[in-house]
């Protein structure tokens, strides 16, 4: 382990290491949108039907791999702990079982994800072609799942000890490799949304591959040996109590955002197209913001364990500051030119129109997604996960999709209300954050 990053975050300047933590991650994060739009771009060549398909089963793939990284939060936060309380036989042994739990946690729910593929997406109310293409995108998916939760773990282990440039590039490797198959496999190949799949899958392969490799010869951080593989009952319970709310969290978002597209869907698959472009566009901006959140979870947990607890908050006011800056300006960039990116997907008017609005609107809410990041991770990084677990569900199930229902029900507005729900469910949540910030729960350390 690289002492030096350890020394910066529990004793150097504390913006200094926010943003050296952030900016791979924010980059990172920026070459995995890049090659979502470009997966996109390629996926919308064949038709908008295509481009809907792949979205409409995006949150049920989200909801699975939620698990995953649920459980590499509590990883991530162990490891982070223990290194600050200067205890490296235990970050081994909570770094080892982490690579077992997430192998064998992928298996099962690949398996479980790929042979209920079709009952699910039958269940979401899609049929004819929309239902055909879902089903083989999504199955074909789910072989990778096992892939991704060894990345996972691979990520949490080296992000604990402050290590977010070696999962960056790795990352981009196989954003490259993803970005060459995707034309190959769709339109060479011929195998259309399922090749867009294949391509997703073999990058994730040959990532794990190479994650078990460094991990297993010690190339990067800590030193895992044979015996930090086995589960113990000290380690592997931690693991579960701190990565089963923040799974639970996540998957429970997902399926929220399932609902969600089941209400889109409702007022057509245009503007379900226009959403899914919206948000891959508004991404180049949210993605940034989101790695401000994961490096200070690193800084959290370290701090936390070394009993520095002012440092921490002095952490997440530099969080909500950098946030805010690249969400302004990220923001205000889009709404110069969004309507010309979105023109890049699709030369359907009605869903240029809608992505636009759509578009418009979120802007408005990304100050206040740098918000909800950085209290998601105080309350993730501490260990405190069921707290970020009630922010998750509460944004979702508590307040955005009542009042889409009830804006449905009781007033004749058209998909627009759907955006407006998610602008006031964000300015709830924060509230929320920043109340549990005051209360101040996240202090006690959870080793």
């Amino acid at each position: 382990m690289k002492l030096e990053k350890r020394e910066l975050i529990i004793n150097g300047d504390i913006r200094k290491a926010l943003i050296k933590l952030a900016l791979p991650l924010m980059l990172g994060n920026l070459i995995q949108t890049i090659y979502n739009l470009t997966d996109t771009y390629f996926v919308s060549r064949m038709g908008d039907i295509e481009v809907a398909s792949v979205g409409f089963v995006w949150n049920i793939i989200f909801l699975i791999i939620s698990f995953g990284l649920g459980f590499s939060v509590a990883g991530r936060s162990l490891i982070a702990q223990y290194l600050g309380a200067n205890k490296i036989e235990k970050a081994k042994k909570a770094a080892g079982q982490m690579m077992s739990f997430s192998l064998i946690t992928g298996i099962v729910f690949g398996l479980i994800g790929y042979f209920l593929a079709p009952w699910i997406v039958k269940a979401m109310g899609a049929d004819g072609e929309l239902l055909v293409n879902s089903v083989i995108y999504l199955q074909t998916i789910m072989i990778g799942i096992p892939f991704a939760f060894v990345f996972f773990a691979f990520n949490s282990i080296l992000q604990g000890q402050g290590d977010m440039v070696t999962p960056m590039i790795l990352s981009a490797i196989s954003v490259v490799i993803n970005i060459i198959l995707d034309p190959i496999c769709i339109f060479t190949l011929n195998l259309g949304v399922q090749g867009a799949a294949i391509a997703t899958i073999t990058a994730r392969g040959l990532l794990a591959i190479a994650a078990i490799y460094m991990v297993v010869k010690g190339k990067k951080g800590i030193k895992i040996e044979r015996k930090h593989y086995a589960f113990t009952k000290d380690i592997i319970s931690r693991i579960i109590k701190i990565g089963l709310p923040a799974s639970l969290g996540q998957a429970t978002a997902a399926f929220g955002f399932t609902f969600l597209n089941v209400f889109i869907k409702s007022f057509g698959e245009l503007t379900l197209t226009a959403f899914i472009i919206g948000n891959r566009i508004n991404s180049v901006v949210l993605m940034p913001i989101m790695g401000i959140g994961h490096a200070l979870n690193t800084i959290v947990g370290q701090n936390i364990g070394a009993g520095k607890i002012d440092r921490v908050k002095k952490a997440v006011g530099a969080s909500i500051k950098l946030a805010m800056i690249i969400s302004a300006i990220g923001g205000g960039i889009l709404l110069l030119i969004n309507s010309k990116v979105v023109g890049i997907f699709t030369s359907n008017p009605i869903v240029i129109e809608q992505a636009t609005y759509y578009m418009n609107i979120i802007v408005i809410t990304l100050p206040l997604m740098g918000i909800f990041q950085t209290f998601i991770g105080l309350f993730q990084g501490s260990g405190h996960t069921k707290f970020a677990m009630m922010m998750m569900i509460g944004r979702l199930w508590f307040v955005r999709l009542p009042m889409i229902y009830l804006l449905m029900t009781f007033t004749s507005m058209d998909e627009k209300l759907i955006w407006y729900a998610m602008l006031v469910s964000n300015v709830v949540i924060c509230i929320v954050g920043f109340i549990g910030y005051l209360k101040g729960s996240w202090k006690e350390k959870t080793i």
